[in-house]
Order: structure tokens, then C-alpha cells, then sequence
């Protein structure tokens, strides 16, 4: 979704002022920004959509940067583990966000331009002035002509090749919904066996305790599983709090992805959760149908939060 809104948000960067947390730069004032064109991109580094954005948005901070425009990235957590700094920073480097980033855990910025979802980017003109926003994926030639308007510039727009985690949805073939895992926001799970899921529906086996935010396994060799429709499977898991790793073995219809495995699998099916973050599980290479996955963890500890896909 986007719009103009006049000014609505005039003065959002004052909040930048108060931020005492930066990566990649020294602290940036409303007042350092002034007469610069500045794109706030609110993110989460466990979040697909926003995933998906990345390319365009650092395609955007290389080929305007030194044409007065300034991209800060508001990282504001949507989970706990988000909240961890080492976190963010592993990400940041991880993932190549290149771009100034404002660590966000109180929100402080978010309510200031009233935002409500991950992704979002926000064009602040040269007097302070919000021109354009945009919420979720997509809008691309949208965002990037109205960063062009506001530096006067006109010219071919970049081009960019998104892959791996960040390669777009095929939403034509995509049927399956994010579906949160913890009990706050947790929907559409059943008391089913695996082989008798219907569409939409997932469910757990083994030993788990239901939290806010999460589902944690309590004894080796419980599972989770989904049955999808969609090019790919993602699940944001977080490893035991003893910093080992929770090593995990996924099944297609109850036989090893082999070619359908997921940047985080192998194609016997067999991964590792080692950090906080999303997983890529199934990433179909044919046609897309209905199909089970289920994730057996052979070691306890582990915590899984969100199912997305693409």
C-alpha cells in the first residue's frame, strides 16, 4: 500500500536525536539531514518481507549516495531474540546491510511516523517533510521514481537481481499464509498426525511448551509440521539458550526434499539451527502443489516462531 500523505509525519526525524545506538555510522541528527533526501526503511532481520525489499533499498543507497540521499535503516524488533544487540549486528553484517542503522527497541522512531508494519519505508524531503511511504514488499519503481522526483534527477532505474532469501514471492502459486507459532498470535494448528494435515493446517508432536511468542521443545525428537502450498517454506527458530546448535532433519511428503531443500537444508533433508533467524526449509524447484513438511529436532532447547512463505 502507498500513499502521499501531506505532513502527516513532520518532525519524524527528530526522534533520530534521542537514538544512542547506531551501526555503520556515527549518530545522524534531524539537523546533520537537513537538505538531504532520507528514506527510513523499518525492518526486522527475521522478517521474509522485509527480506525480499533489501536488494532494492541498497541499490538504492549505492546509486543515490552521493547525490544528497540518505537511506537509515530503523531496526525495530518484532520478536525478543530481535531486541539482542549482537544480534542485529551479526545480521547486519551477515545479510550486507551497508546503510546507516538506528536500533529501534522502544519504538521510539516507529510511533513517531505512526508505522505499523515490516517492512516500510518512509521519503523525507530536504526540509523534514514525509512525501511518500510504502508498506510491505513491492512498489518498487514507485519508491525509486519518487526518490528521483525529490533529487531531480531522471534516469533509467536500477536494475536488480534478487535471490536467495530475498528472491520475490511467486504469489501466483502461493496459497499459505504467515502463521505465528506462539500462543499470542498462534492460529489454524490442529490435534492431527503429520499424514492428516488439510491445507493451512500444522501441529506439533513431542514435548513443547507453548509460549507468547514461541513454541519450545523440551525433549529431543519432537516436531513440528505444515501442510503448505507455495514455492517456499521459511520457520524463524532460535537455538537453545546454551548457544549449541539443535540439529533438525526435514521431510517432504515423508521422504528427503532432494532438490526441493531450502538454502538452510541439504537435499537429505538435514540442517542445524545455530543462531536466531529465519530458515529457509523448502524452496520448490517445479511446480507447486499442496505438500507436508515436517521438521523433526533432534536435540531440545530449540524455539520456533513464525512459518512464512514465498
Amino acid at each position: 500500500m502507498s500513499s502521499h500523505p501531506r505532513d502527516a509525519t513532520r518532525g519524524a526525524l527528530a526522534q533520530l536525536d534521542r537514538a544512542t545506538v547506531w551501526l555503520n555510522s556515527v549518530p545522524l541528527t534531524a539537523h546533520a539531514l537537513r537538505g538531504r533526501v532520507v528514506l527510513v526503511d523499518f525492518w526486522t532481520y527475521s522478517c521474509v518481507n522485509w527480506l525480499r525489499t533489501l536488494p532494492y533499498v541498497s541499490a538504492w543507497a549505492e546509486r543515490y549516495g552521493e547525490r544528497g540521499f540518505v537511506v537509515v535503516g530503523a531496526h525495530a524488533p518484532e520478536f525478543g531474540f530481535e531486541h539482542d544487540l549482537e544480534g542485529v549486528r551479526r545480521a547486519t553484517a551477515d545479510l550486507g546491510v551497508g546503510y546507516p542503522v538506528v536500533i529501534d527497541n522502544d519504538f521510539a522512531i516507529w510511533r513517531s511516523f505512526g508505522n505499523n508494519a515490516w517492512p516500510a519505508v518512509y521519503l523525507v524531503d530536504q526540509q523534514g517533510r514525509v512525501r511518500f511511504r510504502h508498506l510491505g514488499e513491492d512498489a518498487y519503481e514507485e519508491t525509486e521514481r519518487a526518490v528521483q522526483k525529490l533529487l531531480g534527477v531522471d534516469e533509467e532505474l536500477v536494475d536488480v537481481e534478487a535471490a536467495g532469501l530475498s528472491e520475490p514471492a511467486d504469489w501466483l502459486a502461493l496459497r499459505s499464509p504467515e502463521t505465528y507459532v506462539g500462543r499470542a498470535r498462534g492460529e489454524r494448528r490442529v490435534d492431527a498426525p503429520a499424514d492428516g494435515l488439510t491445507l493451512n493446517r500444522w501441529t506439533l508432536a513431542g514435548d513443547w511448551t507453548l509460549g507468547e511468542e514461541s513454541a519450545v521443545l523440551e525433549a529431543p525428537g519432537g516436531s513440528i509440521a505444515y501442510r503448505f502450498e507455495g514455492r517456499d517454506l521459511n520457520l524463524v527458530l532460535t537455538p537453545p539458550a546454551s548457544g549449541d546448535a539443535a540439529r533438525f532433519a526435514v521431510r517432504l511428503d515423508g521422504r528427503p526434499p532432494g532438490d526441493d531443500h531450502g538454502l538452510d537444508v541439504d537435499a537429505s533433508g538435514e540442517g542445524a539451527v545455530d543462531e536466531p533467524r529465519m530458515y529457509q526449509l523448502v524452496r520448490r524447484r517445479g511446480p507447486t502443489r499442496q505438500r507436508t513438511v515436517e521438521i523433526t529436532f533432534r536435540d531440545a532447547g530449540l524455539a520456533a516462531y513464525v512459518f512464512t512463505f514465498g
